[in-house]
């Protein structure tokens, strides 16, 4: 994703609060379903149709880290979590179930074989 899609999902959802101030083309593309909006995609960028293996390779190859604040005695720390894409779930739902608690702050997406 350049730069310049992350601005305009950005704006796309910023907008999303003042939905009936949008542009009906805008509007139309933005859905709520489960608690959170969405914008469906059927094709790339480029035009082209999504491809069921590429997209899962590219999956298996992406891992997160996962930036968690918590206060410990009165002592405000951060806390960096590896998660291979594979356990991001996991991770997440252990949160839910009180395994792990904290608020996260930031997730970032990386390829560890693109690290220099």
């Amino acid at each position: 994703m350049t730069k310049d899609d992350k601005n305009n999902v950005i704006n796309l959802f910023s907008a999303v609060q003042n939905i009936n101030g949008m542009p009906p083309e805008i509007r139309d593309q933005v859905k709520f379903y489960a608690g959170f909006n969405y914008v469906k995609h059927t094709k790339d960028a480029n035009g082209n149709t999504f491809n069921k293996e590429n997209l899962l390779n590219y999956a298996s190859k992406c891992h997160y880290m996962v930036t968690v604040m918590r206060e410990i005695n009165s002592e405000v720390v951060v806390y960096s979590y590896h998660v291979p894409n594979s356990d991001l779930f996991k991770f997440m739902k252990s949160f839910e179930e009180n395994k792990l608690d904290g608020t996260i702050i930031k997730i970032d997406k990386y390829f560890p074989e693109d690290l220099a």
